[in-house]
Formats: C-alpha cells, sequence, structure tokens
C-alpha cells in the first residue's frame, strides 16, 4: 500500500485512491482557513487543494491543467490538484501557504 507523508504525519492508502479524499479521510489540514468549508468539494474549479508533491501519482487531467493555467496558478509552478490525482505510489506533501497554496516560503 502506498504511503502519504504530509505535515509530518505518514498515512497508508489504497493504490489509486483520490489524493483528496484520502488527505480529507486521514483528517490531514488540506485546505487553509475558510476554505475548509468554501471549495468546489473536488470539482478540479476552485485550485485551492493545491499541494507540491514527490512521488507517482495519475497524470494531470484536462480540468486540472485549465485551473493550474490561470491566476494564482502558474502552469509551471509543479503544483498539482489533490483533488484530481490518484496515488500511484509513496507521496510526500508540502502545502504552501496562502488560500490557494501557492505562497512558497523562500
Amino acid at each position: 500500500m502506498p504511503q502519504i507523508t504530509f505535515f509530518d504525519q505518514t498515512i497508508e492508502c489504497r493504490e489509486g485512491a483520490n489524493l483528496r479524499r484520502v488527505l480529507l479521510d486521514a483528517k490531514l489540514p488540506l485546505y487553509h482557513g475558510i476554505v475548509s468549508a468554501i471549495h468546489c468539494r473536488g470539482l478540479g474549479t476552485c485550485g485551492t487543494c493545491a499541494v507540491e508533491l514527490r512521488g507517482a501519482v495519475s497524470e494531470m487531467t484536462k480540468i486540472e491543467k485549465w485551473r493550474l493555467g490561470f491566476p494564482p496558478h502558474h502552469s509551471d509552478s509543479g503544483l498539482r490538484l489533490a483533488c484530481q490525482c490518484k496515488v500511484l505510489g509513496d507521496l510526500t506533501l508540502v502545502k504552501h501557504g496562502g488560500i490557494w497554496g501557492t505562497r512558497k516560503q523562500e
């Protein structure tokens, strides 16, 4: 079973599981502030579940490419939307600051 490391916690999930669902089920902090109550519920349209990741996930979906292609996101940021990713192997995740998770610390 793949292992996911996020905020110094490691959890397991089944291969092919939706990354957003896995993080929420584990009660890990995928969303910042008020966004935890107000987001697109996994449709890929709000972009607030953006994470930096290392490891094996599915290819970008069309909606993910679309959403990450306009502000505050940038297509070359290296971020992925957790709601659009299927877990294919072990992952290490980083959630950056800001509502959309785009503010990398220097």
